[in-house]
């Protein structure tokens, strides 16, 4: 606990706990800040000197400087602990610690120099000319499966440089070593949750791949024949009443049942690979964590429905030039051009025959709309629903790459290392002051004056951030290559024949250079760091318990 005095003519004593790493430290930012206590019914007068007066002191330093005022001090304990650890090295319980973190250290240091070794060999592999093509064609189609396993290579590559300390700025105020902290425990935290969930699924998947498979087979037989078929044979018909024209209806739902006819048949074909191909996302997810096996999940499901894709290509191309040209023949009976360099409407006068090819143009085109545009609202609304099915799995990749696991499990724990503004909590106020009332200040009794018109003393505290108030920066960073403007925009291409987008475009993790180092010093590396991230808890909670 200390004591700040305030003022030279008048006493004023704000009493706070010294901040410190790993207990809690003070902030202004001031988030949903609740007012805490009740204000006196009476102003106090210092209060309108306050607003008169010109700002002295800004807050932001006199926090900054409470946070930084017990770390030399912490340091020195901490350096003092450490010379003192040779006395007890002989003690039972610390022999048991130490070797507990020795086995934990050992064990994950080789299972991370395992997965090192296969990210290094499927590298050394991909730069070899024979599997260079073979890279370039994966990288085609199982892009999303690329990007999350080189966020999971880095991760894996770096995690032990980001868990050691190096920053020794950090040490110099409380606020930034939790800062500090916080970085350097969200890589791990990040991958440790995404590979046990990742063993979860891979584990069901493994024990359930008949179910599965039989669950794909039914599921796709329904689809393709109780949604895809049946719905082109009722576009070539009357659908809902609309009198269509039937050559084109014909000529289009025809088309539309060939290429799903092949495509089936394509499939039977590699049906057989169905279960193996379960497997391989289990194994996926057991290896790689859950974030690599749904982003397959997306390239497989890309896969499988590019039928419907292609179908839903052709008729957009189709429907967009129609709208097009109604557009512009509707432009050239109002005697308007469109000036593409100034983007507006410009009065132009067209010759009589270009009037007649209009009109004779106009019309069929206007006739076979309404067929036109049945099919394409059909395969819209299909690859849409396929489209938002992988923007959901895409999603959810997102939110296990952006959820602060670190942050939530300390929060669970000790709320006060995550301060959201500070307030004040009057203890006393008043022109003179007990001397039975606290024993603290009678030591200040020789430097004050005599006579002081009023003594006011109050105790510095913090509000916290709630979980969401924690969440919520690092899921406004995810969503921030979305606006409402880009919604909007989508929307309203849907109608003139442009394609809905198939990703979200949400914000993943910066991928990292490649590193590349002999197996042993990884190894080395990764048990460094973890036996001296464990040393300095240890000696972090002997210093506070001094």
């Amino acid at each position: 606990m200390r004591i700040l005095y305030l003022n030279v003519m008048y006493t004023y004593v704000i009493v706070y706990d010294t901040p410190v790493f790993g207990s809690h430290h003070f902030s202004l930012s001031f988030w949903n800040a609740s007012t805490q206590t009740k204000a006196p019914l009476k102003k106090p007068s210092w209060v309108d000197d306050l607003h008169k007066r010109r700002p002295g002191i800004e807050m932001e330093t006199v926090i900054l400087s409470i946070n930084c005022a017990a770390s030399a001090e912490i340091v020195y304990k901490k350096l003092s602990t450490q010379l003192e650890t040779s006395s007890r090295k002989f003690s039972f319980s610390y022999l048991i610690s130490t070797s507990a973190w020795w086995l934990l250290a050992t064990l994950i240091s080789s299972l991370s120099s395992l997965y090192y070794s296969l990210i290094q060999l499927f590298y050394l592999l991909s730069s070899f000319p024979i599997f260079s093509w073979v890279s370039i064609a994966s990288r085609k189609v199982l892009t999303n499966t690329w990007i999350n396993f080189r966020i999971r290579s880095c991760q894996i590559l770096y995690w032990p440089i980001f868990l050691q300390e190096n920053d020794m700025t950090s040490m110099s105020s409380a606020e930034d070593a939790e800062k500090a902290a916080l970085q350097r425990h969200s890589t791990w935290s990040a991958m440790a949750v995404d590979l046990v969930l990742g063993n979860l699924i891979g584990l069901g998947l493994l024990f359930n791949t008949g179910s599965v498979c039989s669950w794909l087979f039914h599921f796709a037989k329904e689809f393709t024949n109780d949604i895809l078929r049946s719905g082109c044979v009722w576009l070539m018909g009357v659908p809902a009443g609309f009198k269509l024209n039937t050559e084109l209806a014909g000529v289009l739902g025809m088309v539309s049942l060939n290429v799903i006819q092949i495509w089936s048949t394509l499939w039977i074909f590699m049906a057989s690979f169905i279960f193996y191909l379960i497997r391989a996302v289990a194994v996926m997810g057991i290896t790689f964590g859950a974030t690599v096996s749904a982003a397959f999940v997306i390239d497989v499901i890309t896969f499988a429905t590019l039928h419907i894709t292609a179908l839903h290509w052709a008729i957009t191309l189709v429907y967009s030039h129609q709208i097009q040209a109604l557009a512009a023949l509707w432009r050239l009976f109002r005697g308007r051009k469109m000036n593409p360099l100034r983007q507006r409407l410009d009065s132009y006068g067209y010759t009589v025959k270009q009037h007649v090819v209009g009109s004779l143009l106009f019309t069929p085109l206007l006739l076979l709309l309404p067929t036109t545009s049945v099919f394409y609202i059909f395969f819209t609304i299909t690859s849409t629903t396929i489209n938002s099915v992988s923007m959901l799995i895409e999603f959810t990749i997102s939110i296990v790459h952006a959820t602060p696991y670190a942050e939530i499990m300390i929060w669970l724990f000790r709320r006060s290392r995550f301060p959201s503004g500070v307030w004040f909590e009057i203890e006393h106020y008043g022109k003179n002051i007990h001397n039975s009332s606290n024993d603290v200040f009678q030591d200040r009794s020789n430097n004050t004056p005599e006579k002081n018109p009023f003594l006011m003393v109050s105790n510095l505290r913090s509000n916290f951030l709630s979980i969401g108030q924690i969440l919520l920066p690092h899921y406004t960073t995810m969503f921030s290559g979305i606006s409402a403007s880009s919604l909007t925009t989508s929307a309203r291409g849907v109608l003139s024949g442009k394609r809905m987008p198939s990703k979200l475009g949400l914000d993943l993790p910066p991928p990292r250079p490649w590193m590349h180092m002999p197996l042993r010093q990884y190894w080395i590396l990764c048990h460094g760091s973890i036996i001296s991230s464990a040393e300095k808890g240890s000696n972090h909670d002997l210093s506070l318990e001094k």
